[in-house]
C-alpha cells in the first residue's frame, strides 16, 4: 500500500515514515498543504495521514480537495486538539478517521491498514494460492507447513502479487505501490527482490516472469 504523511513537524513526519515503512508500506512525506496536493496530483495513494494544522495549504483545505477529487483516497487527520467539537469538525470535512497527538504508533498502524483495506476494492483477509497461505493484518505468510521468513518489501511483493488474482503486475507497479518516492525507477531492486521471493518461497515455483509485461502468480 502506498501512503502519504502530511505533516509540517520534520521530526515526527520522519518517524512516522520510517515506522510505517518498517511495515512494509511505501511512504511518501509532504510537509506543507501545497506539497501534499503536488503529491496527491501525481500518484494515488491509500491513505494521506493528513495533519489538520498544515503551512501554505492548511490541512482542512487539502482534506477538501481529497474528497472532492480523490475519493478513493482514504483520509486520517491528525491535530493536537482533542475536543468533541474539533472532532466533529474534522470528520465533518470528509475526513475517514480521527486521531489525536500524542498517539500510540501501533492504533496509527492499525488505523491506517483498515482504511487501507477501504480504499481497494474488497479483498479476502487471507490470501490462499495452493498451499501458499498469506495474512496480511498478522504479517505471516506460510508455504504447506513452513513459516516464510519474510522482509517487508518481500512480503509487500507477495501481497501485491496475491492481490492481483492472477493479473500480470508491472515492476513499474510493483516499485509504485511497494517502495516511495526515494526509490531509483533505473535500479533492479525489484528484480533482486523478486529473486529473493523466489528462493524462500521454493518448490514448485509460483512466480511467473512475463516478458515485457511483469509478474503474476
Amino acid at each position: 500500500m502506498r501512503i502519504l504523511v502530511a505533516e509540517d513537524h520534520r521530526r515526527l513526519a520522519n518517524a512516522v515514515a520510517e515506522g510505517l515503512r518498517r511495515e512494509g508500506m511505501a511512504v511518501d512525506v509532504a510537509y506543507d498543504g501545497a506539497d501534499a496536493l503536488a503529491h496527491v496530483a501525481l500518484l494515488r495513494y491509500d491513505v494521506v495521514v493528513l495533519d489538520r494544522d498544515l503551512p501554505r495549504v492548511h490541512g482542512d483545505d487539502v482534506c477538501r480537495t481529497l474528497i472532492a477529487e480523490h475519493g478513493a483516497t482514504r483520509v486520517l487527520m491528525l491535530t493536537a486538539a482533542s475536543t468533541i467539537r474539533d472532532r466533529i469538525e474534522g470528520l465533518g470535512l470528509g475526513a475517514d478517521d480521527y486521531l489525536t497527538k500524542p498517539f500510540d504508533f501501533d492504533e496509527l498502524v492499525a488505523r491506517v491498514r483498515a482504511l487501507a483495506r477501504r480504499s481497494t476494492p474488497a479483498l479476502p483477509p487471507t490470501f490462499v494460492h495452493g498451499d501458499l497461505r498469506l495474512d496480511p493484518a498478522r504479517r505471516i505468510a506460510v508455504r504447506g507447513q513452513v513459516p516464510l521468513s519474510l522482509t517487508p518489501k518481500e512480503f509487500a511483493v507477495l501481497e501485491c502479487l496475491l492481490a492481483a488474482q492472477g493479473r500480470v503486475v508491472s515492476a513499474e507497479e510493483l516499485l509504485q505501490r511497494v517502495w516511495d518516492e526515494a526509490a531509483n525507477p533505473f535500479t533492479t531492486t525489484v528484480k533482486t527482490t523478486i529473486g529473493r521471493l523466489r528462493g524462500k518461497l521454493g518448490e514448485p515455483p509460483l512466480i511467473e516472469t512475463v516478458r515485457e509485461g511483469g509478474y503474476r502468480i
